[in-house]
């Protein structure tokens, strides 16, 4: 039988490869940054790139002032807590940073996690049951789905950004507590929920709502607070989630924001919560930097705005087929997975580290390159950039 399943399995990745689906790993040898120097294939010499595809936004992830406060922690606090929160897990620092969080997302309670993913397994479970309903965008991301399957609620899911299939499915399912689940910023194209449209559904219906605003917290609306702040529905978002492992610093852990009792309830409640160990102190020093830089300016979260208007302009008057939007998650759309793995094999030649999204990413025939903006990048890179795009793009012959 082991050696069946082993010849299953070795099937089944060269399939995988036949296909064009095979994911490589480039390995990275540098601190996070808009130059990277990455050694792909894994015995190759180092190559010096420039780093188009990392959730980095606000260039954080090396800034010397949240190393230093990393340093900081670890000195003070020690390197790991060794525990779950309830057990002996929780230091002071962690509800400081539960406290700052809240300040910063204009709620009245939070909840960390060792990661967004844990936190969206933990929601659901929580607040639901089988007499409950949930109405969720088709294309939340996966966390939220695999949170969703661990709850026994039912499940109502509505086609992408349609909110008139999200109000019939409202009115006609008959539920105890109805939520509505949506991203912030859906990662793989870089749209905006409609969370004004939302939020007056939700008040219509009686309905709670929850975001995942991962790929939104520290730069989306005009001081960085999220899509509940570009929308003006600040107060009207019951739950949101979101990362310290993107704009607010890159390492690791997540947080779910909210209603003071929902966070109480999750607290009790959430297996990730009750079972996993408390964040690490040098990440939660760390943190806590980046939301002090984050509320004494803005000057990181402008100037991405100003390269991500720069660079969607220049790709969309090259040619290049794109997913509309205003975010600094860009996608050049190609359709073929094979395509999408040799535009990005050429951009590494080129000196540019983009990577092809296909499936099971991104659902079949939606093949794309993401680009995604950083604060750390500077207009002349991508200037360089864009006319290697330009360059592959002509090979391919894909520009329009």
């Amino acid at each position: 039988m082991i050696t069946q399943a082993r010849q299953y399995y070795i099937e089944t990745l060269e399939k995988i490869r036949q296909d064009g689906l095979y994911k490589d790993e480039r390995i990275i040898c540098s601190p996070q940054a808009s130059k990277i120097q990455v050694r792909f294939p894994k015995e190759s010499p180092l190559k010096e790139v420039t780093n188009l595809c990392s959730n980095n936004y606000l260039g954080l992830s090396s800034h010397h002032e949240i190393l230093k406060a990393a340093h900081e922690g670890l000195n003070q606090r020690g390197y790991g807590m060794s525990s779950v929160r309830f057990i002996c897990g929780t230091q002071d620092i962690h509800l400081e940073l539960e406290k700052k969080m809240s300040a910063f997302l204009g709620t009245e309670d939070s909840c960390l996690f060792s990661s967004c993913f844990d936190a969206n397994g933990a929601i659901f479970e929580a607040f639901l049951g089988p007499e409950d309903g949930i109405f969720s965008d088709k294309l939340v991301h996966a966390s939220l789905i695999d949170g969703m399957r661990l709850c026994k609620a039912q499940r109502h899911i509505f086609e992408h950004q349609n909110l008139h299939e999200l109000e019939e499915k409202l009115k006609s399912a008959s539920c105890r507590i109805k939520m509505i689940v949506t991203d912030g910023v859906f990662s793989m194209d870089g749209d905006m929920a409609k969370l004004d449209e939302i939020c007056l559904l939700a008040e219509k219906y009686n309905t709670l709502v929850m975001v995942d605003d991962s790929h939104a917290t520290g730069f989306i609306g005009k001081t960085g607070r999220g899509t509940h702040e570009h929308f003006g529905v600040m107060g009207k978002v019951d739950i949101i989630a979101t990362t310290l492992g993107k704009a607010l610093g890159g390492a690791t852990g997540g947080c779910v924001s909210g209603r003071k009792e929902m966070i109480e309830l999750l607290k009790q409640r959430g297996r990730p919560y009750l079972f996993s160990n408390a964040l690490m102190p040098p990440v939660v020093y760390a943190s806590l930097k980046v939301l002090d830089l984050l509320t004494h300016s803005t000057e990181r979260r402008d100037k991405l705005e100003n390269l991500t208007a720069f660079w969607r302009l220049a790709l969309k008057e090259a040619g290049f087929d794109l997913k509309p939007g205003n975010t600094p998650i860009v996608p050049i759309m190609l359709y073929d997975a094979k395509l999408a793995q040799s535009f990005s094999y050429d951009l590494y030649e080129e000196g540019v580290f983009a990577i092809g999204f296909f499936y099971p990413v991104v659902p079949r025939g939606e093949a794309r390159i993401r680009t995604q903006i950083s604060a750390d990048l500077e207009k002349p890179q991508l200037e360089r950039v864009l006319q290697a795009f330009i360059k592959i793009g002509k090979k391919y012959k894909i520009l329009n």
